[in-house]
């Protein structure tokens, strides 16, 4: 493997291990978020078992309550974009069980809520997981989890955009 894989592996890990054990101030957990969004973004589908290994203190750290059930909108929001960006890279398989898939996906429906305020803090996170969410048709894996209510509410978010 060469030097700047292996960095690249370092610096993801570290972005899910910063994430385990995050700050409670909303403006310094923001830019780790990002970083950690950064990272995922730039990992391809079917990675590499080190890669794999390199995003499990990620993924963890997605899904722990305090990140998943955070209170701060913009928070919820990038959650969702990380979320988003290891479902691309896990699909067409879920990256987790059914009862937190079902729960991701109401993380990220509910960040198309506002995706009519072109002027929020999160507009752009919002666009970019619709794309992704498109991307990797991840409505086919909702309605295999019976998240019928769930996909209603998304068209009712984007019809909402559209007025």
């Amino acid at each position: 493997m060469s030097s700047p894989d292996k960095e690249f592996e370092e610096q993801l890990a570290e972005a899910g291990r910063k994430l385990l054990d995050p700050p409670s101030s909303v403006e310094d957990l923001l830019p780790l978020l990002d970083k950690a969004e950064y990272y995922l973004s730039r990992v391809e589908q079917s990675p590499s078992k080190s890669i794999e290994s390199a995003l499990s203190p990620c993924m963890k750290a997605l899904v722990a309550d305090k990140l998943f059930k955070h209170s701060d909108i913009d928070v919820k929001v990038a959650v969702a974009s990380c979320i988003s960006e290891i479902t691309r890279i896990s699909a067409p398989e879920a990256p987790y069980e059914d009862d937190v898939m079902k729960e991701a996906f109401q993380l990220i429906v509910s960040s198309f809520e506002h995706l009519d305020d072109n002027s929020s803090r999160s507009y752009e996170k919002r666009t970019s997981i619709l794309a992704t969410v498109a991307k990797v048709r991840s409505c086919v894996v909702m309605l295999d989890l019976e998240c019928d209510a769930l996909i209603l509410q998304m068209f009712e978010h984007f019809l909402k955009a559209i007025r």
